[in-house]
């Protein structure tokens, strides 16, 4: 088992994974760790290191046939201004998966990369400071 404070992987299946790095590094934030393009990539955010497994990877090879679409599964990026997030995407030409979706612990917006993987952009709801603290 590794230590808790290593970084937490989460795979993603892609068609193309330059594409993928692109999407990720270009709009979201996160930064390229290694690649070993065109089978290969894992970029980080944070605690988050996403690892992009194109069709040559065994990493995608390992997945079942039956698991070949994107599922409903997705990486939750918090962001401290939901709406500027969505206009400066929209700006670069990206579409959104649904309207944004309020509720009790804030706000939140679907959006999609190339191989249509799921990432959730969310935006906390206003807490007010509790007395006393």
């Amino acid at each position: 088992m590794t230590s808790p404070d290593q970084f937490a992987g989460v795979r993603y299946i892609v068609d193309d994974v330059q594409a993928a790095i692109d999407f990720y590094t270009g709009h979201l934030g996160f930064t390229l760790h290694m690649s070993a393009a065109p089978a290969f990539a894992d970029v980080i955010r944070g605690p988050l290191r996403l690892l992009l497994s194109g069709p040559a990877s065994s990493g995608a090879r390992a997945t079942p046939d039956d698991a070949g679409a994107a599922g409903r599964n997705r990486i939750h990026l918090i962001v401290d201004d939901l709406d500027a997030e969505i206009g400066r995407l929209r700006t670069a030409g990206l579409a959104f998966r649904g309207d944004v979706v309020a509720g009790p612990g804030g706000r939140q917006v679907l959006l999609s990369d190339p191989a249509g993987n799921l990432i959730e952009l969310f935006q906390p709801a206003h807490r007010p400071a509790e007395a006393g603290a």
